[in-house]
C-alpha cells in the first residue's frame, strides 16, 4: 500500500549538504541532527565489473583506489563517479561517525551515533590494496581525517600471515 502525500504536506529537511571540506575536496554535512542508526543516503551510482573499474582508473591516469568506487559483494563495483549522487563526497575517517552497509546489493550509509548539524559525515573506507604498503603508498593514500585514533591512512591493514609451527 503507497501512501499520498497530502497537497502542501511538507517534505522532512534533507539530512545533508555538500560544501568544501577541511579534510579534502568536498564533504557532506548534516543540515540537521541525525540520530544514531538513521540511514542517511544510498551510495548510488553505474554497477561495473571489477576488470572495468582498473580500465577507468587507467584511463583516468589514477589508482583505482582513488575514485567513487564502492565494492559490492557479488565482485561489482558501484562507480559513483557515473550517475552517482551526493554520497560520492563522503570523506574518509578512522573514527567515523557513520557506517555504510550492503543489503540486496545497495550500499545504504547509516548514522552510527548521534550526528549534530553542522557535522562532517565520515566513514573508514579500510581501503584493500594487495601490494606492500610500503612509506609511499602509504603516503598515496594519507588520511587526513584528524580523529583520535587516526591511523594516518585510508588503507585497511594488511592481514599477517600465520607462521607454521
Amino acid at each position: 500500500m503507497s501512501t499520498i502525500a497530502k497537497p502542501g504536506a511538507r517534505r522532512a529537511p534533507p539530512a545533508y549538504e555538500v560544501k568544501s571540506s577541511p579534510v579534502h575536496g568536498n564533504g557532506v554535512f548534516a543540515s540537521r541532527k541525525i540520530p544514531a542508526g538513521e540511514r542517511i543516503v544510498e551510495y548510488k551510482g553505474e554497477r561495473i565489473s571489477w576488470d572495468e573499474a582498473i580500465e577507468r582508473a587507467q584511463r583516468r591516469g589514477g589508482p583505482v583506489n582513488h575514485t567513487f568506487y564502492f565494492s559490492l559483494h557479488d565482485g561489482r563495483v558501484i562507480d559513483g563517479g557515473s550517475r552517482g549522487n551526493q554520497a560520492r563526497f563522503i570523506n574518509h575517517a578512522c573514527s567515523p561517525n557513520c557506517e555504510a552497509f550492503e543489503e540486496n546489493g545497495r550500499v545504504y550509509i547509516h548514522a552510527l551515533r548521534d550526528i549534530e548539524a553542522g557535522e562532517e559525515l565520515n566513514y573508514n573506507y579500510a581501503l584493500i590494496y594487495d601490494e606492500r604498503h610500503t612509506p609511499a603508498l602509504k603516503r598515496l593514500f594519507e588520511c587526513r581525517c584528524g580523529t583520535e585514533g587516526c591511523t594516518g591512512t585510508m588503507l585497511a591493514p594488511k592481514r599477517r600471515r600465520s607462521k607454521a609451527a
